[in-house]
């Protein structure tokens, strides 16, 4: 690739996940083509205006795969959990950012150089003096407990969790008492169990290639329900 294609690439970084295509219909957003792959594709911080407390601490993450996590602590509270995490699948209209969780419901924002910008419910921006921005920073995903549904499937030392919200197939982290409550819960039968578990994601490195790979860590609250699925 040359230095003038290069350079474009670079500074469209942002722009290509967002705006730099027009298209109008909502789509996945891919990331650069010349840029490498990676486990974390972008992130971004900052505090956020809270109706009854000093602000909310918010950090999204936006994965290759087309997913996202964000996490969001409540700062000034004295009760517990001041923290919250949720995740779902992100796309692009041709100027917005648009988050869609795993109980449905969407949430709006637009770049700003390398930031982003909060919109309001409709997609509209927000008319304020505070602050609705987002600085990109390097970060870990957060350890922050979520409630999901996938249905989960172990063999040959190898278990997978097919999440209902998304689709997205993700490794499991070794867990010997969620591999006994499968057995028993699959009886006799060799196929996915539909799982309800709060656990977190995280990046672990695949044991066959060593690459760092996305995985659920299931946390002690886990039941599965034999006989359902994703659509029940």
């Amino acid at each position: 690739m040359n230095k003038a294609i290069l350079s474009v690439a670079v500074a469209c970084t942002l722009f290509t996940l967002i705006g730099c295509n027009n298209r109008s219909e909502v789509d996945t957003i891919k990331p650069a083509a010349s840029e490498e792959l990676k486990p974390m594709q972008q992130s971004w911080r900052g505090v956020l205006p809270c109706a009854d407390c000093e602000g909310i601490e918010t950090s999204l993450f936006l994965e290759k795969d087309g997913t996202w996590v964000m996490n969001e602590r409540y700062q000034g509270v004295s009760h517990e959990p001041s923290s919250f995490a949720s995740y779902g699948r992100w796309a692009r209209t041709a100027d917005k950012l648009v988050l869609t969780d795993s109980k449905g419901e969407k949430s709006y924002y637009r770049a700003k150089g390398d930031k982003l910008v909060m919109l309001d419910r409709e997609g509209n921006p927000i008319e304020s003096s505070l602050n609705y921005t987002l600085e990109p920073v390097k970060a870990s995903l957060p350890t922050t407990p979520m409630a999901m549904r996938g249905m989960y499937f172990y063999m040959a030392d190898a278990a997978i969790f097919t999440d209902c919200a998304t689709g997205q197939r993700v490794a499991v982290a070794s867990n010997a008492q969620l591999e006994r409550d499968y057995a028993a819960a699959r009886g006799t039968e060799t196929k996915p169990i539909l799982l309800v578990v709060e656990g977190h994601f995280t990046l672990e490195p695949n044991p066959d290639t060593g690459a760092m790979v996305k995985t659920l860590m299931a946390g002690k609250q886990s039941k599965f329900i034999p006989g359902k699925d994703c659509d029940e």
